[in-house]
């Protein structure tokens, strides 16, 4: 039982530096699976059903939104759930990397028991991003699956979705971690979630298109990351290669890495407060 709920030091030792994350992932791994049905309900029922209140109910009073920059009309069932399936990854890895990583931090200690072990700070965040990563990706996963069976969309090209959405996960659960380090209590995400979390979606394209905003909140918009998440998958559910995909990419990944050297600085500087 012990190896289940934390890595030891022979677990360890033979591992290069670079994956000394993986026990600790296999250990978050091993102990998500006795609550991975009330996790995957919780993950997955939230995006489900506004897919389904407002892709079928006021999808069939829109019929058509202008898409793109030619003005493509396509359903707006689709072209929301395009949306929320990015909606689905970031607030996944999200929860994952704030409530589930500071309960494992600063209520049950979990993080310095690992430390004991010939393991890093480092590599506990690390272990932290990648896992909340994994988990944005299954949820994404399995929400695909329900989309291909309603008949959404059927496209080859979401494939190619699947690593746009870990780095999103990657991304958004690097940020999650900068909130977690400062974080004193669970009612200090509130903050988050309120002040930056639920503007972003709404301006990012997730529920209407970000050409209807005022032109000051349009450029606003195109430096949020969601928005350049949404801005490669949806063109994915239509069978379309994305426009400017590089652009888009190398900002996800300047965000990812300096939201990740943020997160590990103020990690470390509350562990030795």
């Amino acid at each position: 039982m012990k190896t289940h709920m934390q890595p030891t030091g022979k677990s360890v030792a033979f591992l290069p530096p670079a994956l000394r994350w993986w026990p600790i992932f296999l250990r978050n791994l091993l102990v998500w699976r006795k609550l991975a049905l009330p996790s995957l309900v919780g993950n997955v029922a939230e995006p489900l059903i506004t897919l389904v209140a407002f892709g079928y109910g006021l999808g069939a009073l829109i019929g058509t939104v202008p898409w793109g920059g030619s003005g493509q009309a396509v359903p707006y069932l689709v072209f929301l759930a395009s949306g929320s399936i990015c909606m689905s990854a970031i607030n996944a890895a999200t929860f994952e990397a704030m409530f589930s990583a500071f309960s494992r931090m600063h209520v049950q200690k979990t993080w310095e028991s690992i430390m004991n072990a010939p393991i890093d700070l480092r590599d506990v965040l690390r272990a932290e991003m990648l896992w909340a990563a994994f988990k944005a990706l299954f949820s994404a996963t399995v929400i695909l699956v329900v989309m291909a069976a309603l008949d959404i969309s059927r496209s080859p090209m979401l494939l190619l979705a699947w690593p746009v959405l870990l780095l999103a996960g990657v991304v958004f659960s690097s940020i999650a971690l900068i909130v977690n380090a400062l974080a004193k209590g669970y009612d200090f995400f509130t903050y988050y979630f309120t002040l930056v979390l639920t503007p972003m979606t709404f301006l990012s394209g997730v529920f209407f298109p970000r050409e209807n905003l005022p032109a000051w909140l349009h450029m606003v918009s195109e430096c949020l990351p969601l928005t350049h998440v949404v801005e490669l998958v949806r063109p994915l559910f239509l069978g379309h290669w994305p426009a400017q995909p590089w652009l888009h990419l190398a900002v996800l990944v300047v965000y990812g890495w300096v939201a990740w050297r943020i997160a590990l600085a103020l990690t470390r500087r509350r562990f030795r407060t």
